[in-house]
Order: C-alpha cells, then sequence, then structure tokens
C-alpha cells in the first residue's frame, strides 16, 4: 500500500493519555466531530414571544424523546444502574421551576429561547468548570450536552450516528449519549482528547467492555478518518499507524493481559489475604450510587470512601436531611453485609458546593469540615440522614479535612445533638455507629495519636496529604513532576499514623490514587495499613498482588523503603521486587 507524506511522518508516533477503560484496539479511526451550536441573541416583538416559547416547548418535548430512546437502550446494553445519567438529564428537562424561569426570562428580557436557554443551563456548567476537580468537569461536560441538545432541536439540526465498519472512534470529547449513540455501530474502541476516568462516559465503555484512553491532547488534531491506529486501554497509550514491531509487541502483550484477566476472575470472591494468613480489607472508592454493580462485580470488600458531595451536582441548594436519608439507605441495603464509609460533605477547595465563598487560595480556605462546622443546620441535616440509614449495622462516617483535635471534639458534638434529636422523635438508628478522621492535613498527621485516641478509626486521604506535606499543587503542570507518592517524606508520615493508630487499637485505612498503585500495594500492607480504598477498576489486581505474597516479605520491603533518599529509588526498588516476586503482573514502563 502506497503511503503518503503525512503517514509517513507519523508512522508509529505515540499518544499518550489516561487509561478509562482496559483492552487493546487496533483498526481504522473515525473522526467523530459534533458542531456546537451557534447561538445568537436576537430581540423579539411582543406578538413573537408566544411562538418561541412553543418552539422551546417542542425541543425539549423531543430532546426527552431522544434521551428516553437512549436510556432504554442503555439498559438493555449496560444496566439499570449505569443508565441513571440519561434519567438524571430527563429530570433537568422536567424540572418545571427550571423551565418555568426560562419561559420568564424570554418573556421579561423578550429575547430568542436558544440564547436563553444557553444563558440559563450553562450558567450551571460554568459553576461547575470553575472547580478543579476532574469530576465536576465531567458533570458540567453533561449539563452542557444536555443544553446543546435542546439548541440543536430547535435548529432542528442531527447529529452522526451511523458509521460504517469496524472503527475506532477518535473524538474531542464524548458525553454519555454519544458513546451509547455511537456502540450501535462496530465500535473497536474511543479515544478522546480530554475527560478522565470518573466520566460516565468512561464508565459506560467499560460497561460495554471496549478499550478507552482520554485526555490525550490532540489527538484529534493528529488523527485522521482511516488512519489506522492502535489503543491501549492499560497503559493510557495511542499509536498512530504502529510499526510491524509495535503491532508484535501489543499482539503479546493483549494475549498477556487476556491471560493475566481471566485468572484476576477467579479471585472475584476470594479475600485479600497474604499466603502467611494476614488479611486486608480491600475495598472501594465511589462517587456516584450507580457505580455500586461494578463495585460489587469486581469483588469488592465494601465501599471505604463513599464521596457524598455527589448529592450537590446540578443544584442550587443543598439537598433536605429527608433526600439524603433515601439516597444513603440504598446504597447501604445494596452493600449489606458489607461496610460502607461515607464521608460527609467535603465542599471547597477544588470541589464545589451551593453558598461557596470567593476565596484566592480555596485549598487553603474553607473547605471539608471547617463549612459542617460553621453550617450546623447543613452537618446537622447530614448526620441525622447518616445515622437514620444506620439500622443495618454496615454504616460508619468520616469527617475530612481535619486539622485540630478541637474540631473533633466540636464534630463528636454534633454526632451526640443528632442522635439526642432523633432519640427526640422515636427515631432508630445504630448508636454504636463508626466515626472517623481523614488525615489529609500535616498537622493532623503529626497529631495522629491525640486524633485517634478520639475516634473508631482514620483514613488517610493520601492526594491532599501528598500534596501538602510537598507544596505541590498536582494540577500545575510546572510543578506535578515533583508530586511524589513515594517521596521518602511520604514514606515516613504514613508509617507514624500507622504507629499511632495502631498504639490506641484503632484500624487505619488509605484510599486516594496511592492506594490502587500496584507497585505501592506490598508497601502500604508492609507498613501496617489494615485497609486500602482503591478505584473499582485496579480491585482485582491489588487482590491479586496480596494473594500473592507472604506478609513477612511486604513488611521486610516496606522497612527497606524507608531507607531511600529519594522516591525514584523507592519506585525502582519496587519494581525490581514486584517482577520479581510476581513475574505474571504486568508492570512494563506504560503501565506503572
Amino acid at each position: 500500500m502506497d503511503m503518503d507524506f503525512t503517514t509517513i511522518t507519523k508512522k508509529g508516533m505515540i499518544l499518550k493519555g489516561v487509561p478509562a477503560s482496559p483492552g487493546i484496539a487496533m483498526g481504522t479511526a473515525y473522526l467523530y466531530t459534533k458542531e456546537i451550536p451557534r447561538v445568537e441573541e436576537r430581540a423579539l416583538s411582543e406578538h413573537e414571544i408566544d411562538k418561541e416559547i412553543e418552539r422551546l416547548c417542542r425541543a425539549i418535548g423531543k430532546s426527552s424523546k431522544e434521551l428516553n430512546k437512549i436510556l432504554s437502550f442503555a439498559q438493555q446494553k449496560v444496566g439499570e444502574g449505569k443508565a441513571k445519567i440519561f434519567e438524571a438529564q430527563i429530570m433537568v428537562l422536567e424540572d418545571q421551576i427550571l423551565i418555568d424561569s426560562i419561559k420568564q426570562r424570554i418573556r421579561s428580557e423578550r429575547k430568542n429561547a436558544e440564547f436563553i436557554v444557553s444563558s440559563e443551563i450553562g450558567k450551571y456548567a460554568s459553576l461547575m468548570l470553575t472547580a478543579r476537580d476532574e469530576y465536576m468537569h465531567e458533570r458540567a461536560h453533561d449539563m452542557e450536552d444536555l443544553k446543546n441538545r435542546i439548541i440543536r432541536n430547535m435548529q432542528q439540526e442531527k447529529l452522526v450516528s451511523k458509521v460504517e465498519g469496524s472503527i475506532i472512534i477518535v473524538a474531542h470529547n464524548l458525553t454519555p449519549a454519544d458513546t451509547m449513540i455511537l456502540s450501535r455501530n462496530h465500535v473497536l474502541g474511543y479515544a478522546t482528547d480530554l475527560g478522565g476516568i470518573t466520566s460516565h462516559a468512561a464508565l459506560v465503555s467499560r460497561s460495554l467492555k471496549i478499550p478507552a484512553v482520554v485526555a490525550l491532547g490532540d489527538v484529534t488534531r493528529e488523527v485522521e478518518t482511516g488512519d489506522f491506529i492502535m489503543l491501549d486501554g492499560y497503559s493510557g497509550t495511542l499509536v498512530i499507524h504502529p510499526t510491524e514491531q509495535q503491532i508484535a509487541e501489543y499482539e503479546q502483550k493483549r494475549n498477556r493481559m487476556l491471560q493475566f484477566e481471566a485468572q484476576l476472575v477467579e479471585l472475584k470472591d476470594l479475600p485479600a489475604t497474604t499466603r502467611d494468613g494476614h488479611s486486608i480489607e480491600l475495598s472501594a472508592n465511589i462517587e456516584l450510587p450507580e457505580e455500586l454493580e461494578y463495585v460489587v462485580l469486581q469483588g469488592s470488600q465494601g465501599v471505604g470512601l463513599f464521596r457524598t458531595e455527589s448529592l450537590l451536582i446540578g443544584r442550587d441548594d443543598f439537598p433536605s436531611e429527608e433526600e439524603q436519608y433515601h439516597e444513603y439507605k440504598k446504597i447501604v441495603d445494596r452493600l449489606y453485609p458489607q461496610r460502607v464509609i461515607m464521608r460527609t460533605f467535603d465542599i471547597g477547595g477544588d470541589k464545589i458546593a451551593p453558598e461557596m465563598a470567593e476565596e484566592a487560595n480555596p485549598f487553603l480556605g474553607w473547605r471539608g469540615i471547617r463549612v459542617c462546622l460553621d453550617r450546623p443546620d447543613l452537618f446537622m441535616n447530614q448526620l441525622c440522614a447518616m445515622l437514620r440509614a444506620s439500622m443495618r449495622k454496615n454504616l460508619a462516617v468520616m469527617f475530612p479535612m481535619v486539622s485540630t483535635i478541637e474540631e473533633v471534639h466540636r464534630a463528636k458534638e454534633f454526632v451526640k445533638k443528632a442522635k439526642a434529636e432523633l432519640r427526640s422523635k422515636n427515631v432508630k438508628f445504630d448508636n454504636t455507629m463508626s466515626f472517623g478522621v481523614m488525615i489529609e492535613v500535616p498537622a493532623a498527621a503529626l497529631n495522629a495519636a491525640q486524633i485517634a485516641a478520639e475516634v473508631d478509626f482514620l483514613s488517610i486521604g493520601s492526594n491532599d496529604l501528598v500534596q501538602y506535606l510537598l507544596a505541590v499543587d498536582r494540577g500545575n503542570n510546572l510543578v506535578c513532576n515533583l508530586y511524589q507518592e513515594l517521596n521518602p517524606a511520604v514514606l515516613v508520615t504514613l508509617k507514624h499514623v500507622i504507629n499511632a493508630a495502631h498504639k490506641h487499637g484503632k484500624w487505619v485505612g488509605i484510599c486516594g490514587e496511592m492506594a490502587g498503585h500496584p507497585l505501592a500495594a506490598p508497601l502500604l500492607v508492609g507498613l501496617g495499613m489494615d485497609e486500602l480504598s482503591v478505584v473499582p477498576a485496579v480491585l482485582p489486581e491489588i487482590k491479586k498482588i496480596i494473594r500473592s505474597l507472604d506478609y513477612k516479605q511486604m513488611q521486610k520491603v516496606a522497612t527497606t523503603a524507608l531507607n531511600f533518599s529519594s522516591a525514584d529509588e523507592v519506585e525502582l526498588y519496587l519494581r525490581k521486587f514486584i517482577k520479581k516476586a510476581i513475574p505474571d503482573i504486568p508492570l512494563d514502563t506504560d503501565n506503572s
């Protein structure tokens, strides 16, 4: 086959992104472009207003029909849980307060419907985009998608949904609806400029077992329709016009990974116990209730971190005690008898919420437990809802961003007050429900012994603790290379916290990215960590590592690692250890 100049210059080019759904795909690229509808501001005359509102209502009705079709298709393909995102979008369309507000603005401002819809729904998306949290950015894209769907239907434009042949979809970004509609074609994989592992599109891809790589940056500039590409959903790489050697290497890797995944399936119902009988609690972090089914499928021992901020998405107020109670009860009922640990609202910093203050440095400002203690009404509603949902005795609660022992004392007083309030109403709850503290602030880590004496458990939030310990914003490209989970200072701090908790007979866990890092698993267990809470996708691999080693081996690994003077030395040591001790664990350079 003759190659043009562009093909020759790009042959073997490798792009690096974030692995969102495992698997390796090779095939023809299809560049999926979706024009953003153009919105112009237009003044209306008096007699045009009623017709404009009718046009809006027709577009909303059509959008609702489209989403209901997609919902039905999604329920068949990926199940009820994963399809709930479309229910959420339909609920927004059925929100009479929002619709009435749009209609009222059309009447009072005498502006065209597209402009008002763009402004009214767009303000929620813009608010979410101001957060520095990947999860909130994904929710902003969902709102943008809904807004654009309504506007397209007002302008009567259609999207491409049918493509010939077996293809790898390449796009700037993919909404959940895009992923579902395109899956009706023979899609081999997805590759996008934007996105993250918490996006609904990533969740849908994993459910459909279609390899996906997101956050590739400029993939839509580098790849054209018709290019032959190779997608690695394990390491997060994409190769344009791969060489014969690259194809052979990836074929070998695909076969190796398929064999490895077959082994992992056999571990689903087995405990995370070392070869010499030491047990670790291996649980999952979740953002959304619809992730529970995936958690169960992966063989989790429960939920080590449920981020309750998901209840705030798309709202301009806080959910009531009753709303929260029903959401929490559904989660604990589904996981029973396994434990669910819920974090009270961690808002502020990089998280978004109604009524938050403008701050020059939100990471060091009004966030986490500070907000809850300053807003007794908000805190009491959540504590009462959690206590009411605790009757199965498998619910525990933890407080985020604690800095001082005084904050712990005050939080405990609120717990007492919430229990008294429920007793006065003859409402039953689990009086022995465990309460813990997240260790994310260096001050709390240093004072871990005093804090451990006051609570039932400690949970180390590795993402923030590493960031604060090293004074590195991991989202800042100028310094993100200094964000080192295996930095000796981090390891010494982890050991200090573990020892402090155990001194008082309390268990200690870790959540965040470090908990799910295959290289870190033997180190964390060897340091004495009692629980690892990881993203569901990596849970089987972490379980495999734990079950393949002796606890004494891992203790020796931890002791050795604590003596190194740099993160690079620690990483090299851990890599060599795992490759020798568990040779079938895939730890190639791209995947680590």
